[in-house]
Protein backbone atom coordinates (compact mmCIF):
# COMPACT_ATOMS: atom_id res chain seq x y z
CA UNK A 1 0.00 0.00 0.00
CA UNK A 2 1.31 3.35 -0.74
CA UNK A 3 1.98 5.57 1.80
CA UNK A 4 0.29 8.70 2.35
CA UNK A 5 -0.59 11.86 4.57
CA UNK A 6 -3.02 14.80 4.92
CA UNK A 7 -1.38 17.32 6.68
CA UNK A 8 -3.64 19.75 8.58
CA UNK A 9 -2.32 23.38 8.24
CA UNK A 10 -3.70 26.71 9.90
CA UNK A 11 -2.97 28.91 12.16
CA UNK A 12 -2.65 28.96 16.09
CA UNK A 13 -5.93 27.90 17.86
CA UNK A 14 -7.64 26.80 14.00
CA UNK A 15 -8.58 23.30 15.46
CA UNK A 16 -5.67 21.28 13.52
CA UNK A 17 -4.65 18.73 16.78
CA UNK A 18 -8.27 18.78 17.34
CA UNK A 19 -8.94 17.67 14.01
CA UNK A 20 -6.05 15.43 13.50
CA UNK A 21 -7.30 13.17 17.16
CA UNK A 22 -10.64 13.38 16.00
CA UNK A 23 -9.48 12.04 12.64
CA UNK A 24 -7.50 9.19 14.24
CA UNK A 25 -9.94 8.39 16.14
CA UNK A 26 -12.55 7.93 13.12
CA UNK A 27 -10.33 5.69 11.26
CA UNK A 28 -9.00 3.45 14.20
CA UNK A 29 -12.99 3.03 14.46
CA UNK A 30 -12.98 1.81 11.40
CA UNK A 31 -10.12 -0.26 11.36
CA UNK A 32 -8.06 1.81 9.42
CA UNK A 33 -4.54 1.79 10.72
CA UNK A 34 -2.74 5.49 11.02
CA UNK A 35 -0.79 7.39 13.07
CA UNK A 36 -1.59 11.03 14.47
CA UNK A 37 1.56 13.49 14.69
CA UNK A 38 0.99 16.78 16.25
CA UNK A 39 4.20 18.60 14.74
CA UNK A 40 3.94 21.01 17.12
CA UNK A 41 5.28 18.14 20.10
CA UNK A 42 8.53 17.22 17.52
CA UNK A 43 9.68 20.59 17.64
CA UNK A 44 9.30 21.42 21.50
CA UNK A 45 12.40 22.27 22.88
CA UNK A 46 14.44 25.17 24.48
CA UNK A 47 16.80 27.04 23.43
CA UNK A 48 15.58 27.52 19.32
CA UNK A 49 18.58 28.06 17.24
CA UNK A 50 18.95 31.91 16.24
CA UNK A 51 18.38 30.67 12.51
CA UNK A 52 15.39 28.47 12.88
CA UNK A 53 12.79 30.50 15.54
CA UNK A 54 10.24 27.66 15.61
CA UNK A 55 12.69 24.49 15.26
CA UNK A 56 11.30 24.09 11.87
CA UNK A 57 14.46 21.28 10.96
CA UNK A 58 14.24 19.85 14.32
CA UNK A 59 10.45 18.79 13.45
CA UNK A 60 11.28 17.30 10.47
CA UNK A 61 14.35 15.15 11.59
CA UNK A 62 11.99 13.92 14.19
CA UNK A 63 9.07 13.64 11.65
CA UNK A 64 11.35 11.29 9.28
CA UNK A 65 12.68 8.85 12.40
CA UNK A 66 9.19 7.98 13.81
CA UNK A 67 7.26 7.95 10.42
CA UNK A 68 10.38 5.41 9.55
CA UNK A 69 9.42 3.44 12.68
CA UNK A 70 5.92 3.82 12.41
CA UNK A 71 6.31 2.53 8.92
CA UNK A 72 8.53 -0.29 10.17
CA UNK A 73 5.04 -1.47 12.45
CA UNK A 74 3.29 -1.35 9.13
CA UNK A 75 1.32 2.31 9.50
CA UNK A 76 0.92 3.48 5.72
CA UNK A 77 -1.45 6.54 6.71
CA UNK A 78 -0.57 9.93 8.78
CA UNK A 79 -2.58 12.80 9.84
CA UNK A 80 -0.04 15.50 10.79
CA UNK A 81 -1.01 18.49 12.86
CA UNK A 82 1.36 21.82 12.18
CA UNK A 83 1.59 24.85 10.30
CA UNK A 84 3.52 24.95 6.61
CA UNK A 85 4.34 28.40 5.70
CA UNK A 86 6.34 27.68 2.34
CA UNK A 87 4.96 25.95 -0.38
CA UNK A 88 8.64 24.31 -1.23
CA UNK A 89 8.07 22.47 2.24
CA UNK A 90 5.44 20.07 0.86
CA UNK A 91 8.56 18.37 -0.75
CA UNK A 92 10.99 17.97 2.66
CA UNK A 93 6.73 16.87 4.36
CA UNK A 94 6.49 14.05 1.54
CA UNK A 95 10.11 12.97 1.93
CA UNK A 96 10.14 13.26 6.16
CA UNK A 97 7.04 10.37 5.44
CA UNK A 98 8.95 8.42 3.47
CA UNK A 99 8.06 9.67 -0.39
CA UNK A 100 4.05 10.25 0.82
CA UNK A 101 1.45 11.21 -1.42
CA UNK A 102 0.60 14.29 0.97
CA UNK A 103 -1.89 16.17 0.78
CA UNK A 104 -2.22 19.87 2.74
CA UNK A 105 -5.34 21.43 3.88
CA UNK A 106 -6.36 24.35 5.33
CA UNK A 107 -8.84 24.31 8.52
CA UNK A 108 -9.86 28.14 8.23
CA UNK A 109 -12.06 29.30 10.90
CA UNK A 110 -13.51 32.87 11.44
CA UNK A 111 -10.48 34.58 12.99
CA UNK A 112 -12.33 35.89 15.64
CA UNK A 113 -13.82 31.62 16.68
CA UNK A 114 -9.48 31.14 16.58
CA UNK A 115 -9.56 34.07 19.29
CA UNK A 116 -12.22 32.79 21.45
CA UNK A 117 -10.90 29.37 21.75
CA UNK A 118 -7.44 31.74 22.49
CA UNK A 119 -8.52 33.61 24.85
CA UNK A 120 -10.69 29.73 26.68
CA UNK A 121 -6.78 28.18 26.29
CA UNK A 122 -4.27 31.00 27.86
CA UNK A 123 -4.33 32.76 30.98
CA UNK A 124 -6.44 35.74 30.71
CA UNK A 125 -3.49 39.14 30.26
CA UNK A 126 -0.58 36.62 30.19
CA UNK A 127 1.93 37.43 27.90
CA UNK A 128 1.54 33.82 26.39
CA UNK A 129 -2.70 35.19 25.66
CA UNK A 130 -0.64 38.30 23.74
CA UNK A 131 1.64 36.55 21.63
CA UNK A 132 -1.05 33.43 20.79
CA UNK A 133 -3.46 36.61 19.24
CA UNK A 134 -0.91 38.34 17.68
CA UNK A 135 0.20 35.10 15.70
CA UNK A 136 -3.38 33.98 15.07
CA UNK A 137 -3.49 36.84 12.93
CA UNK A 138 -0.16 37.25 11.14
CA UNK A 139 0.21 33.49 10.92
CA UNK A 140 -3.62 33.78 9.05
CA UNK A 141 -2.33 36.39 6.81
CA UNK A 142 1.03 34.06 6.02
CA UNK A 143 -1.14 31.19 4.78
CA UNK A 144 -3.73 33.21 2.72
CA UNK A 145 -0.60 34.49 0.92
CA UNK A 146 0.95 31.52 0.57
CA UNK A 147 -1.67 29.47 -1.99
CA UNK A 148 -0.37 26.16 -1.23
CA UNK A 149 -2.92 24.26 -0.12
CA UNK A 150 -5.15 21.46 -1.90
CA UNK A 151 -7.81 22.14 -0.22
CA UNK A 152 -9.55 24.61 1.99
CA UNK A 153 -11.94 23.59 4.72
CA UNK A 154 -13.91 26.76 6.29
CA UNK A 155 -15.21 26.22 9.53
CA UNK A 156 -18.33 27.78 10.80
CA UNK A 157 -19.45 26.14 13.58
CA UNK A 158 -18.51 22.51 13.28
CA UNK A 159 -17.80 19.64 15.64
CA UNK A 160 -14.18 18.10 15.20
CA UNK A 161 -16.02 14.86 14.63
CA UNK A 162 -17.55 16.67 11.38
CA UNK A 163 -14.95 18.56 10.13
CA UNK A 164 -12.76 14.91 10.66
CA UNK A 165 -15.30 13.70 8.19
CA UNK A 166 -14.91 16.31 5.68
CA UNK A 167 -11.31 15.68 5.93
CA UNK A 168 -11.63 12.05 5.17
CA UNK A 169 -14.10 12.19 2.29
CA UNK A 170 -12.00 14.98 0.70
CA UNK A 171 -8.62 12.84 1.17
CA UNK A 172 -10.46 9.43 0.23
CA UNK A 173 -9.29 7.63 3.29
Amino acid sequence: MEIEGVFLNGTVGAGKTTTGEALHRILADDGISNAMIDLDQLRRSWPAPPTDRFNHELELKNLQSIAANYRVAGIRRFVLAGVLEDPAEVARYRIALGGARLTVIWLDPPLDTVQERLRNRHEPDSAELSWHLHRSGELHGILTKAQLEAHTLPIVGQGSNEVAREVRALVGW
